[in-house]
């Protein structure tokens, strides 16, 4: 009896490939370093400071915050801020 000495397949071995028209074209691949991603540290959001204050704001605009936030699984509080924070940060240019 003859034995097989040939390890088994692998599943990206024996897959058929086709073109499929919802990739991009090879031309317009770009090629990426590791610099690309930011550092896990970057993307925890972080204040250096935060002071509390009360603001009053009209229902509307409380509303659409609350609403875009449950839709992005964030506080509202969270949005309100990050939101200022840019504007303040766009002003100061």
């Amino acid at each position: 009896m003859k034995q097989n000495l040939d390890p088994p397949r692998q599943t990206w071995e024996t897959v058929d490939y086709s073109d499929d028209p919802e990739l991009p074209d090879i031309e317009d691949l770009q090629i990426v370093d590791k610099e690309f991603l930011p550092r896990p540290d970057e993307l925890v959001f972080k204040d250096a400071e935060i002071e509390n204050i009360t603001v009053s704001l009209d229902k509307e605009t409380v509303t659409f915050f609350k609403s875009k936030a449950k839709e992005l699984g964030a506080s509202y509080q969270t949005l309100v801020r990050s939101i200022l924070k840019e504007y303040a940060a766009r002003q100061g240019r």
